[in-house]
């Protein structure tokens, strides 16, 4: 089986790769610009009409949205241990953090880094992208509250919601004034931790200090 991801530096693809690196899938990647100056491929808005990625391809089917590809990979996968079964009383949590992530989170982030498409004119572009920023510092607190004293997101176990969350925090840019990471000792914690598999050396790098 070799799945194909339609992927590009800088966007939700990398978390998505990194999945399929800790579930030992084949893959090949179909690079994507996310350039904003230039016009979406055909190809892609035929897969996505939003004109977003990750889009993953397995046997000519499609499927987009991060949280949908993480959940369904980690499902197809299960002996990998990502994702807690449908009978498994963490399942719910799991499901609730991803789809936070994949909602509340990476929605504050389009406010900064597409700001435009929050409001009707330019000048009320700053107001949305300060928004933004007291939005992702509500957000990421909501988090670092929850993790507390925990290992990982769900406790004791590592899953694929400490990789969203590792993916979420690469995003932090202190050129769009968002808060930084350290600012949450929770979070800093477990995406330094998460920072330090080899999944993540591949497709990353360094990750976070």
């Amino acid at each position: 089986m070799t799945y194909s991801l339609y992927y590009a530096e800088n966007s939700a693809a990398m978390g998505v790769r990194v999945v399929l690196e800790e579930l030992n899938q084949s893959y090949t990647l179909i690079p994507t610009s996310i350039d904003r100056d230039i016009p979406r491929a055909p190809e892609v808005l035929a897969l996505n009409p939003n004109g977003w990625i990750p889009v993953l391809i397995d046997n000519g089917k499609s499927i987009y949205e991060c949280g949908a590809i993480v959940t369904w990979l980690c499902d197809r996968h299960p002996d990998a241990g990502l994702a807690p079964g449908v009978d498994d009383p963490a399942r719910g949590h799991f499901l609730q953090w991803l789809f936070f992530f994949s909602s509340s989170l990476q929605n504050a982030y389009q406010m900064s880094y597409y700001s435009d498409r929050f409001c009707d004119t330019p000048e009320n572009e700053a107001s949305v992208k300060r928004r933004s920023i007291t939005r992702l510092r509500e957000l990421w607190q909501v988090v670092d509250d929850a993790i507390a004293d925990n290992d990982w997101m769900l406790g004791d176990e590592f899953s694929a919601a400490d990789i969203y969350l590792f993916m979420l925090t690469t995003w932090l840019s202190p050129a769009h004034d968002h808060p930084r990471v350290e600012e949450f000792a929770n979070v800093h914690r477990i995406a330094n931790a998460v920072s330090k598999r080899p999944s993540v050396q591949l497709v990353y790098g360094t990750g976070p200090a």
